[in-house]
């Protein structure tokens, strides 16, 4: 899907982000979900967005989106570890950043994150695919090693927030 057509979704992700974030480790409320889809609705308009939606008729169950990082992009300046300078190069297509995947908790372990993930990166131009997860949201964590990525750093990605583990997955 494209921006347009997620945006048209948004009160579902919504609720699907605030289902899937309130629950350990993470503890998310309303704030973090308003603060979230503010980021949102800019992420959305950024040149190759694409997302992943699942669904149970017309109704959303998991999401997953994100865009090719820009060449001046911040992310890797979040980092708390040492990483090889080949790593941060940026290009603005070398890498996906791969920004949210959230499943509602009643669909989760049904192969609902494998298949939207498989779509989403599915004929993906970009060499790469990174993400910020946390370290102790061991499920999550779990699905990405099987899905090939592996663990490059640690990063605090806003102010504030938890340590979270940098993970990249080489495409191609």
């Amino acid at each position: 899907m494209d921006g347009a057509e997620t945006t048209a979704l948004e009160d579902q992700l919504r609720e699907v982000f605030a289902e899937a974030f309130a629950e350990p480790p993470y503890g998310e409320g309303p704030a973090d979900v308003d603060r979230a889809f503010r980021r949102f609705r800019s992420q959305a308009r950024r040149k190759g967005f694409r997302a992943a939606v699942a669904f149970d008729g017309d109704r959303v169950v998991g999401m997953a989106y994100g865009y090719p990082l820009s060449a001046s992009t911040g992310w890797w300046d979040t980092l708390v570890e040492h990483v090889a300078a080949e790593l941060r190069l940026e290009d603005g297509t070398r890498t996906f950043g791969l920004f949210e995947l959230a499943v509602r908790p009643s669909w989760r372990r049904q192969g609902v994150a494998t298949a939207m993930h498989r779509r989403l990166v599915a004929g993906l131009p970009n060499e790469r695919v990174m993400l910020n997860t946390r370290p102790e949201a061991t499920a999550a964590q779990a699905a990405y090693r099987a899905w090939g990525y592996r663990r490059v750093g640690a990063a605090v990605p806003w102010d504030g927030a938890a340590v979270h583990d940098v993970m990249v997955l080489v495409l191609g």
